[in-house]
């Protein structure tokens, strides 16, 4: 993959607790000046039994590679993934998986589902 490969811009949120106003707390995501955002490169997956029956639910299995970095290899499936550009919502299903060059790591995502 070449840095021009890159040319998606994605936000990675981290799962965050933030008050409720009642004195408790409920999960939220940490977002803006938070959120880890990087380049990226998005894979649509099109083939097998399991790929057409989630496009058949409206869902989109997506593979995201973005660079190796101390920030991106802190994220996991507990965070979820937004396209800076479209706004689209992707929940991460499993990642960071490394290339084989060691340089990127690549993240399992789907869209059209509840994150």
């Amino acid at each position: 993959m070449q840095a021009g490969d890159l040319d998606q811009r994605v936000a990675f949120d981290a799962s965050v607790s933030v008050p409720d106003g009642h004195g408790g707390t409920e999960t939220g995501w940490a977002q803006d000046d938070v959120a880890t955002k990087v380049a990226a490169n998005f894979r649509y997956l099109r083939g097998g039994e399991a790929v057409l029956a989630a496009r058949l639910d409206g869902r989109q299995p997506v593979v995201v590679t973005v660079r190796r970095s101390s920030k991106t290899r802190l994220i996991d499936t507990n965070w979820r993934m937004r396209d800076v550009r479209t706004g689209i919502v992707y929940n991460i299903r499993s990642g960071p998986v490394p290339t084989d060059d060691r340089g990127y790591l690549e993240f399992t995502v789907e869209s059209g589902v509840a994150v």
